[in-house]
Parts: structure tokens; C-alpha cells; sequence
């Protein structure tokens, strides 16, 4: 009895004892093999896809038009996609003479160049063309829009350092906001992730994905920044699929909000319509001929159209109508339904023009030399955004009344009119009296309206009496002495050391 009773216990210590090792055994394996993946498997490493650039460059002086301002260093961020490519801000690199750029990690900086650049949205694709500057390094693949409250990640170089710097936030809203660098109005995204200066181009990272591209922040306000979103960049290597970067379609009309209900009664609006009023249709542009001033636009493409002009891109998330021709490249075609005198109306248009030709007054323009004409003293330029800055931050209330009156109403008349100023007067005997005169808007030369640049040049040179006669539209008077006017060119140039009398785009 005594031995068959040990036997038991025995041979269940056993058994206890054989579990144990298959048990320990198969949680063995089970960890080799997660650490030979964890090990033997490359897993990419974002941040050696994230590089610096470095930047020099040397801006326009359009009070002095044939002179520029000089050279000035600045960096920012980006990262590498694809095809060895670079993606970063447009700002970073505006009016660049020498960039280079350095990978994380690494002290080298290496020579880039400019693949393409979209200065409306902000964005730019540089290159290196040493091979070695991408070898082994990791490209970064894009995501999609992501919801609010997401949680990102924002990679870049800001001041105060000098190696990557790595802030985490959140998507507070997406919706339309001005572009400080084009001054245009695009999709974008607010984050609340710490961005300063030098984050500009860096990428904004969802999953190790692009979801944006970092590129303004409000300098008066704490946390509040902005990206370039997916879907504007994806639009933006759309266009650029054939080759060349055409931009972004216009529809060519000026808008009105209806949330009045006395307004909507007017245009015969029946109850649970909504829209908007078109009161300006802008010359030879696409709207031009297939709508008219005084249509409601009640859709745009399958996106109805509140009152107060904002479309519903995401259930319960609105945005400006352009979010819909924003998403059309040049050439597309764009479906609207309209309400005409009360007759709702199905409407095609061709999007055959670019944004920028429907401007009175162009907006920022980069790495291109300001337009100019000097006759007796006299220095002429078109309006441009960029006349504006001179009067700084502050231009809105600095600038002239007259200019400013102009953008304000940027609708041209026709497609090739400028705005032409008589910015200052050269001061010398063949226009004295007239020295005091500057930021003049020229309405007509020789009785006749003065429609761009190159007609008042025509206009000047090809005068047939012995006076030169402009006027603004006060009828105020600048008259020259033809003669006199052109004996005394070459001396004035001479004097102010001005290479030559009008920029290389009128000669």
C-alpha cells in the first residue's frame, strides 16, 4: 500500500513537469521568432527621410525695380517622397541663388536644385543630383485627410536648435484660409503641434504617412498653425503628370452671399433652396457667355450650395464652394445648376483658364525681375501685390488709398490690363515741378485709354506731337517735352546708375 501510494504523486510530478517544458519550450520559440523580425526585418526609420534645406536668396527691390535687395540666408524643412525627390514649401526656396541641403543625422550638405514649384499653394520638389544623397535613405508615401482631433506628428528643423525636432498635436479644423505666401485662399489644415520658424516644409505625419505640409504659423497666437493638406498636394503632383504645372482653374465669377430672405424672395428662390448670387463675371474667362450676373448658383457639381457659399466636403464639415474647382485641374469640365428668373437650368463649363488671368492686380510673384519703364525721369511699373508690401506688414492701411482701392476691386476689363503707376520721379530738369509725384495711376497717355506696360510704351514712343500727355482719372496732367524727354535719357540713367531704361521683358 505504501509504494502504490508514492507511485501516484510521482508520476504526476511527471506529467507536471513534461507541460512545463513543452510550455516553455513554445513560449521560447515563439519570442526567437519575434526577435529575429524584430531584428533580421528592416523596419524604415522616418526621420532619416526628413532633410534641412539652406537657402540664399536674393529678392527684387520694386521701389527700385532694376535693383535687388541682396542676399539673405534662411533654412527650412522637408522630406524625401519618391522618384528622389524633396518635398518642401514653395516659401522656403522663393527667389533662391543657392540652396543646399543636409539629411538627418548627417553633416554634409549637399547642392539642390528646383524640380518644380507651385507658389499659389506653397509648394516645391527639389532634387539632388549627387546619387549618394539618397542611398538607404527611406520615402515617404501620403496618407489621406485626416479627421479632426487626429493626432499627428510634425518633423522639421525650427530655430532654437540645430538638430530635427519632433512636436505632437492635433487637426483642430479644415477649411479654406489665406495663403500667406500667394495671398490666395486653398484647403488647409489647423493644427496645434508647436511650429516656428525653420518648421516651414517639414512634413506632418499620420502613421508615418504625409497627411500635410507645414507652412505658416500666427505669430500672435500660441499653438496655432497651419499645413498644405493631402488633398492639395495630391493636386498639385496631378498637375504635374504631363510635365507642366498649369495651376489652378478659375471660374471666373465674383459671388454673393443670399442668407437674406428678402434676397432670396427676389431672385424667386422657393423654400429650402439655397445658394449664392453671381453679381461679376470676369472678361474671356469661363463663366463668361454660359452664365450671367443675377444667376443663383444652387449646385456645384453634386455639392449644394448653402447661403453663406460653403459646400459639405465631410458629413458635418464645411468649407468655401472653390473646395469643388479647387479639386478640377485646367481643361476639366465643371457641372453647376443654376436658378435663372426663377428656372432652375443644368450648365457645363469648361475650366479652360488659369486662377491668376482673372486678377486685376497680381498677387506675390517670385524668382521673375519686376516689370518697369523709365521715360524722362518719369518710372513706370504695373501694380502688383508686391508694390504693396514696400508700405510693410501694415500695407492695408499705409499704401495709397488710390492702389489699394484697385485690388480691392481686382476685376480687369479684359484680359491683359494692368494697373500702371507712376511710382517716382527721377528728379532732373525735364521734369521739374513734377518730383513730388509718386504711386500716380496713369488712365490715359495721349488722350487715349493706357491699357498695360507695353501700350503705354507704344503709346509714349510712338506719339506723333511734340508732347507726351498723361492723365489720371481726376484729369490731373503730367506733359513732357518729347524732345527734351529723349535728349535727356541717357544722362538721367547715367546720373542714378540704372543699367537700362525699361526691364528685359519690354525691350
Amino acid at each position: 500500500m505504501s509504494t502504490e501510494k508514492e507511485l501516484i504523486p510521482k508520476g504526476k510530478k511527471l506529467l507536471i513537469r513534461f507541460m512545463f517544458m513543452v510550455i516553455f519550450f513554445l513560449v521560447f520559440i515563439f519570442q526567437g521568432a519575434t526577435f529575429l523580425s524584430a531584428t533580421d526585418v528592416d523596419v524604415p526609420d522616418v526621420r532619416e527621410a526628413i532633410v534641412k534645406v539652406y537657402t540664399v536668396s536674393n529678392s527684387p527691390d520694386y521701389y527700385n525695380p532694376w535693383s535687388m535687395q541682396g542676399p539673405r540666408a534662411s533654412s527650412g524643412s522637408g522630406c524625401i517622397i519618391e522618384n528622389n525627390l524633396i518635398l518642401t514649401n514653395a516659401h522656403v526656396v522663393s527667389d533662391q541663388t543657392f540652396l543646399q541641403v543636409r539629411k538627418y543625422g548627417d553633416t554634409q550638405r549637399y547642392r539642390a536644385k528646383v524640380v518644380a514649384v507651385s507658389h499659389l499653394t506653397d509648394l516645391a520638389l527639389l532634387t539632388v543630383e549627387e546619387p549618394e544623397f539618397f542611398a538607404g535613405r527611406p520615402a515617404l508615401s501620403f496618407g489621406e485627410l485626416p479627421e479632426t482631433q487626429q493626432e499627428v506628428l510634425v518633423y522639421g528643423f525650427p530655430l532654437g536648435g540645430d538638430t530635427l525636432s519632433i512636436t505632437k498635436g492635433v487637426i483642430s479644423r479644415i477649411e479654406h484660409q489665406p495663403y500667406v505666401h500667394s495671398s490666395s485662399i486653398f484647403l488647409a489644415g489647423q493644427i496645434d503641434a508647436a511650429i516656428n520658424p525653420g518648421n516651414s516644409g517639414g512634413p506632418v505625419l499620420v502613421d508615418d504617412k504625409i497627411v500635410g505640409v507645414v507652412m505658416q504659423g500666427i505669430p500672435s497666437a500660441q499653438n496655432i498653425g497651419y499645413m498644405v493638406p493631402i488633398p492639395v498636394i495630391r493636386h498639385f503632383f496631378t498637375d504635374l503628370e504631363d510635365g507642366t504645372l498649369d495651376g489652378y482653374p478659375s471660374l471666373g465669377i465674383s459671388i454673393q452671399d443670399m442668407e437674406n430672405e428678402s434676397l432670396r424672395r427676389h431672385y424667386q428662390m422657393e423654400a429650402g433652396m439655397s445658394g449664392v448670387l453671381i453679381n461679376q463675371i470676369v472678361p474671356g474667362s469661363p463663366a463668361d457667355g454660359s452664365l450671367e450676373v443675377g444667376d443663383v448658383v444652387l449646385f456645384i457639381e453634386d455639392y449644394p450650395i448653402g447661403n453663406d457659399g460653403t459646400v459639405e466636403f465631410r458629413p458635418n464639415e464645411r468649407t468655401s464652394l472653390n473646395y469643388v474647382i479647387q479639386q478640377k485641374q485646367i481643361g476639366e469640365d465643371l457641372s453647376l445648376t443654376i436658378l435663372r428668373e426663377g428656372v432652375k437650368k443644368e450648365i457645363k463649363v469648361n475650366l479652360f483658364r488659369s486662377l491668376t488671368k482673372d486678377l486685376l492686380v497680381p498677387m506675390e510673384q517670385y524668382d521673375i525681375l519686376p516689370t518697369y519703364y523709365i521715360y524722362g525721369g518719369l518710372v513706370f511699373c504695373p501694380l502688383t501685390k508686391n508694390l504693396l508690401n514696400i508700405w510693410g506688414s501694415q500695407w492695408l492701411q499705409l499704401a495709397p488709398r488710390e492702389l489699394v482701392c484697385c485690388l480691392l476691386n481686382n476685376i480687369p476689363e479684359r484680359e491683359d490690363q494692368q494697373v500702371v503707376v507712376l511710382l517716382k520721379v527721377l528728379a532732373a530738369e525735364v521734369n521739374q515741378g513734377y518730383q513730388s509725384i509718386n504711386s500716380w495711376v496713369v488712365e490715359r497717355a495721349n488722350g487715349e485709354k493706357v491699357w498695360n506696360m507695353r501700350d503705354l510704351v507704344e503709346k509714349i514712343e510712338n506719339c506723333q506731337d511734340s508732347f507726351v500727355i498723361l492723365e489720371d482719372q481726376y484729369n490731373r496732367k503730367v506733359i513732357l517735352d518729347k524732345k527734351e524727354a529723349l535728349n535727356s535719357q541717357q544722362e538721367i540713367l547715367a546720373i542714378y546708375r540704372i543699367p537700362a531704361d525699361r526691364s528685359e521683358d519690354l525691350r
